[in-house]
């Protein structure tokens, strides 16, 4: 989160680097905890470079298969221990192959997404 100084009004948010890092960790913990982790990134400032501070961190995972209703599927995921605020996309294999590949949507993902999770069977 954010870091205020004690001797400044300056206000500093965590660097790419350290979101980065933060992330693979994170990946590295839940694909631990939960079978059937296909994928996991992330896109948006972060990954074209050009956050700033109150930038938050747009995640993507890809899941094997899911029975949850999409719009419920963040919440079941802790993103508390990321270092800035996280909005999480879960999509299914099938969604994801699904999705119209003619919107700016799916090009910005494909695009920009920088994979900090890929499941060995899917390289």
């Amino acid at each position: 989160m954010p870091v205020r100084s004690l001797s400044s009004s300056v206000l500093t948010w965590p660097s790419v680097e350290a979101v980065d890092l933060a992330v693979r960790r994170w990946a590295k913990k839940v694909t631990k905890e939960r079978s059937g982790v296909v994928r996991v990134g992330y896109f948006g400032s972060y990954a074209r470079g050009n956050w700033g501070v109150g930038s938050d961190l747009d995640l993507i995972i890809i899941m094997e298969h899911t029975k949850e209703p999409f719009l419920r599927r963040a919440a079941g995921w802790d993103v508390t221990k990321l270092p800035v605020p996280a909005d999480l996309l879960v999509y299914s294999k099938d969604e994801w192959r699904s999705l119209d590949r003619n919107t700016r949507f799916y090009r910005t993902l494909v695009e920009e997404t920088v994979w900090v999770y890929v499941r060995e069977d899917e390289n």
